[in-house]
């Protein structure tokens, strides 16, 4: 037990050790500066040092167009460009479906297929649209409990401050 004390106690004492560091001009031995560190100063300060570069390297990456560089990320610029040309994408193949209904319209009439008297340019573009599909909205088991339950606690909540209200 005394041996591990003192084993501490001696790192104790190199940890906090002063000792100088001194720089020196080779040629006529004039000191330029000196400091005077120990142990403990030396790693504190590289800690402080590594965490600041690695703060200071992490809010350049972060804040900055540099993170482009990085692979997997993209720039907001190319973001918003594939958000728009998947609209007009969009567009497009809707507004193509409306004309080829139209043009296979006309060929029946061309064709004879189709009496000229019938024929809508609107009731056949109301056909290429899409109907919504249908969804049920009516509420599940769980939904109606649910209810049940936030309506008993209300009620019971609404009881609680009529009393209070009488009481004052």
């Amino acid at each position: 037990m005394s041996e591990k004390r003192l084993e501490r106690k001696k790192l104790l004492n190199k940890l906090f050790l002063k000792n100088r560091l001194v720089i020196l001009n080779e040629d006529t031995f004039e000191e330029i500066f000196s400091f005077k560190l120990n142990l403990m100063n030396v790693f504190v300060m590289a800690t402080l040092g590594a965490i600041l570069l690695i703060s200071f390297t992490t809010v350049i990456i972060a804040f900055t167009p540099l993170r482009e560089f990085i692979p997997g990320y993209s720039s907001s610029k190319l973001k918003k460009d594939a958000t728009e040309l998947a609209l007009k994408s969009d567009s497009l193949s809707s507004a193509l479906k409306k004309n080829e209904a139209y043009i296979k319209s006309i060929q029946k009439v061309l064709t004879g297929d189709l009496e000229y008297a019938k024929f809508n340019k609107d009731s056949i573009l109301a056909s290429t649209d899409e109907a919504p599909s249908k969804v049920n909205l009516s509420p599940s088991n769980e939904e109606l409990k649910l209810r049940e339950q936030l309506a008993k606690e209300e009620a019971r909540l609404n009881i609680s401050k009529g009393k209070r209200q009488k009481r004052k």
